[in-house]
């Protein structure tokens, strides 16, 4: 069993725990149900798609709604903190949250507290409060985008507002920007680079890139990210090795991205939709066991 962690742009969406299901263009978690948009409702969804998938049990979700003023943020930490320790998990995401160091510090020693240590996944305003408290090397996979990975590598950038404005002149830095992360420990043991090619990485620098199929249509649809965020948070909550997953969420959401053949219209529950068969295709056409 695995938990993913985040909020929903709601401010008067309650701080809600449980099991997640997927009906229609909906997630259900307990009484109450979530459009599925960009952000942590399509990493949600694509988890749930997967453990549909493998006749898994379905992931955990601990949301709750928050617009950008942090009150709803600082309600989830507060539960996390106090929860965690009594939870056993196999893999912990967390996702869209308003970074806050000390709270952060709160969370990561409630986690240490859990009888077993899960495999910990951080993306977006958790990532950012994990580097931010000098604590990133706590954790197995971070997942940023070009622009989060430039903050990653400046040593004392405050938020990736600061290093995005640079985000053109980077594009052909990673390999120098993924060291940078490492040599600040700015990093987590794995690094997967979200973008036109997908670049895992660890400390000894570039392990794979993955570039195929290339689907160019993808870059203008808010979600796309999450949706590997989604697969690697699952498949690693269902005991695959971290280093395979990374590798194999990188290329099942391209395979996903062009089953879906999508145009300006297309919505990221539509992509997310095709993750069942593009599993099957990959795990064919890789010759492995499912």
């Amino acid at each position: 069993m695995f938990a993913i962690v985040g909020t929903v742009p709601n401010e008067n969406f309650p701080l809600t725990c449980g099991p997640v299901t997927l009906s229609g263009r909906k997630l259900i978690i307990e009484n109450q149900t979530v459009d599925i948009n960009r952000g942590t409702p399509a990493l949600l969804a694509t988890a749930v798609q997967v453990c549909e998938f493998f006749d898994a049990q379905p992931p955990v979700a601990y949301l709750i709604g928050d617009i950008g003023r942090g009150a709803g943020s600082r309600k989830l930490y507060a539960y996390l903190e106090k929860t965690l320790p009594g939870r056993e998990y196999d893999g912990l995401t967390f996702h869209y949250i308003q970074p806050d160091v000390d709270w952060h510090n709160r969370v990561l020693f409630a986690v240490s507290e859990m009888s077993e240590r899960p495999v910990l996944i951080a993306d977006a305003g958790f990532m950012y409060a994990a580097k931010m408290s000098g604590q990133a090397d706590a954790y197995d996979v971070f997942t940023p985008d070009i622009g989060e990975l430039a903050f990653l590598a400046d040593e004392s950038a405050p938020h990736p507002f600061y290093t995005r404005g640079f985000i053109f002149h980077e594009e052909n830095r990673v390999s120098e920007l993924i060291a940078k992360a490492y040599q600040y420990s700015n990093a987590a043991r794995y690094l997967l680079v979200k973008g036109e090619q997908d670049i895992l990485a660890d400390a000894t620098g570039i392990l794979k890139i993955v570039s195929e199929p290339m689907i160019p249509s993808l870059e203008a649809i808010g979600g796309t990210g999450d949706i590997i965020t989604g697969l690697v948070a699952a498949l690693t909550g269902m005991g695959k090795d971290v280093q395979a997953a990374c590798i194999y969420s990188s290329i099942i959401s391209r395979m996903v991205g062009e089953m879906a053949e999508p145009d300006p219209g297309t919505q990221v529950i539509d992509i997310i939709k095709q993750i069942p068969e593009s599993l099957k295709r990959f795990y064919s056409e890789n010759h492995l066991n499912l």
